[in-house]
């Protein structure tokens, strides 16, 4: 997936069936869905891909056990059909790649007994939704067993617990993997090309104009049809169409904090299922550390929105409750805060009542608009956007979907303990060994090969197993364009460590600059961008507006 082939492809202008705005979750999805069918896909997104919201989830794949809980209490079809969609796309994505995405076991503590047996009910029947792809059976387990499995967990006035499995995934590893994989089935992608309006023929979108944002040029794409998967930007798509169309979306903000291993244990998550002002709160053990997360407050659209210091202290407040260390905001290792796209209700002003299902909307201009969802629907998603897309855009005979059983790149010759045989083949390191299969599956080996043949093996950080030949790989293979696109989405290490991914930052420029061609100045020049980012997320948007005043 070279960026500058794919520039070069789109400035001929078409006319492709398909062009895809947003490269999220959905839009790579709806890329695949239609590049698999044999039709013709461009794939634009103004940053990088998952940059917004699809980059900053709180890593599940999961049918939704609260929305369960919602649907029987409510008697609610809608919520249980959101459920059971879940659960049937979470085995799904888990057997489609499965060096992304593994299963889980989560624990929740009871009060009462009348609480366990109401709460391990619901959970037999999430199990029993779930059928032939079920992740493992509930259980109820005694106090005493609970702190045993999770020593760390404050058990006080709990009698037992229950636990659970759901699914977990490398949500920026999905997306670029989703973007290359339909890349290698005709799709043209490209990052960091910002769709700047609609054309119309006749009063019927015909194409988009474009801004290539890393060299400024401009030009025109021809399409049959236009899909506008821009997530929680799809409104100001809408305009675009037509200025005086009402509001499809409410935003959210979700806040997540990374805190040190030692909070829980390796193989066991904790979910508080309702907190005091209703919110759902999971603490989840990732890449060697553990997240905590997340808010649901009610946002403005931005880019790049910087966490709530109020938010934070809320975290930490619910952690160290739980805890039988209270977590300060020294324990903080790294923060970050994502946008939820929610369908509008007029009538629901409380974000955490709306549902997160997903709606499509076709203008009388032949916008076909695919927003709100989730992460672990986006393939049911996109099979529903193309259906529509044929046939709104008589794209005619077009194969059926296919992606139910697509493996995506990296996981067509993948086996859960084959990071070993990398070790012992290449000779490598288990710690890197491990870190390369996670992240690339069956592509690891050509990873290693690159580091040798171009020493590009020593690490980006002396605390983490991430070496060169990653960044030579983003470059060249994942359109990584910036030194915030390697350390925030190709490798987790800026959402593990913000300080260590500061100290790295240098180093990831250093091999960009010689794959990109980077003067000087452009090197430290996006040092310099990716630390600031880093630093504004860190910080919260409270402490940034006190530093700014003292500054004057």
């Amino acid at each position: 997936m070279n960026r500058q082939d794919n520039i070069n492809r789109l400035r001929q202008g078409g006319p492709f069936d398909l062009v895809v705005i947003g490269g999220g979750a959905t839009g790579c999805g709806i890329a695949l869905d239609a590049a698999t069918r044999g039709l013709s896909v461009a794939l634009l997104e103004r940053d990088d891909f998952a940059q917004g919201t699809s980059s900053k989830s709180t890593k599940l794949v999961h049918g939704g056990v609260r929305y369960l809980e919602k649907a029987i209490m409510k008697a609610d079809k809608a919520q249980f059909d959101l459920v059971r969609e879940g659960l049937r796309e979470r085995g799904r994505l888990l057997k489609n790649a499965p060096h992304l995405a593994h299963s889980i076991r989560l624990m929740t503590p009871v009060k009462t007994w009348r609480e366990a047996a109401y709460i391990y009910a619901g959970l037999v029947l999430y199990d029993m939704l779930s059928g032939c792809l079920s992740l493992g059976r509930s259980a109820v387990v005694s106090k005493k067993k609970a702190a045993k499995l999770f020593p760390q967990l404050n058990l006080d006035g709990y009698v037992a617990a229950v636990i659970y499995s759901d699914g977990q995934f490398n949500d920026a590893r999905m997306a670029v993997t989703l973007a290359r994989t339909a890349a290698a089935y005709g799709a043209v992608c490209a990052n960091h090309v910002e769709v700047t309006g609609l054309v119309k023929q006749g009063g019927r979108i015909a194409g988009v104009t474009v801004r290539d944002r890393l060299d400024g040029q401009e030009f025109t794409i021809a399409a049959k049809g236009v899909v506008n998967a821009a997530g929680p930007f799809a409104d100001a798509i809408r305009r675009m169409d037509d200025p005086d169309v009402a509001p499809m979306l409410k935003t959210s903000s979700g806040i997540h904090i990374l805190l040190p291993a030692e909070v829980a244990p390796r193989d066991l998550s904790l979910m508080i299922p309702k907190t005091e002002d209703g919110r759902v709160l999971f603490m989840i053990p990732w890449q060697g550390f553990v997240l905590f997360g997340t808010t649901d407050e009610p946002a403005p659209i931005e880019f790049d929105p910087a966490p709530e210091r109020r938010d934070v202290d809320y975290l930490l407040r619910y952690a160290s409750a739980y805890l039988l260390r209270p977590v300060t905001r020294d324990d903080v290792l790294a923060v970050w805060s994502g946008l939820r796209p929610l369908v509008f209700n007029p009538n629901k002003k409380n974000t955490q009542e709306l549902a997160r299902s997903h709606v499509i909307d076709i203008s009388a201009s032949g916008l076909l608009t695919m927003t709100g969802g989730k992460w672990t629907s986006y393939r049911s998603m996109a099979e529903e956007a193309v259906d529509a897309a044929c046939r709104t855009f008589c794209l005619g005979q077009s194969r059926p979907c296919v992606t139910q059983e697509l493996r995506l790149l990296g996981s067509r010759a993948y086996l859960p303990e084959g990071w070993r045989d990398l070790a012992r083949r290449e000779g490598v390191a288990d710690e890197l060994a491990r870190s390369l299969w996670t992240l690339y599956g069956d592509e690891a080996a050509a990873i290693v090969k690159l580091g040798r043949d171009e020493d590009l093996l020593t690490p980006l950080h002396p605390e983490h197993p991430y070496v060169g030949a990653e960044v030579a790989f983003a470059v060249r293979r994942e359109m990584a364009q910036h030194v915030g696109d390697v350390l925030l989405r190709r490798l987790p290490l800026g959402l593990l460590n913000m300080r260590h991914a500061q100290e790295a930052a240098g180093a990831v420029a250093a091999i960009m600059a010689r794959e990109l061609g980077w003067d000087e100045a452009r090197r430290d020049s996006e040092v310099e961008n990716a630390c600031r980012l880093l630093a504004a997320w860190y910080a919260g948007r409270e402490d940034q507006a006190a530093a700014q005043a003292q500054n004057g």
